[in-house]
């Protein structure tokens, strides 16, 4: 993945940043036995998503032609064809 810069975004940093919120929100309710809270954190994680979703629609994300693979392979040289 070091070739590629997959996640590196805005609109993925955003997206999960919210997500890992929501996350850490319902741990906590849910160790409280509160199942209220802890539905609203998974709430916030479903906003996450859709706050990532929104974001790279907008242009932060990755671009469309970002997803082609890199060339990888070199061209021989003379001396590894003898």
């Amino acid at each position: 993945m070091a070739g590629s810069s997959h996640g590196h975004t805005p609109a993925a940093w955003t997206g999960v940043t919210i997500a890992f919120i929501g996350f850490c929100v319902a741990g906590a309710f849910m160790v409280m036995a509160q199942p209220a809270g802890f539905w609203a954190g998974m709430a916030i994680v479903v906003i996450g998503g859709v706050v990532g979703w929104i974001m790279s629609a907008m242009g932060m994300g990755m671009p469309k032609d970002a997803h082609k693979p890199l060339a990888t392979s070199r061209p021989e040289s003379a001396d590894a064809k003898s």
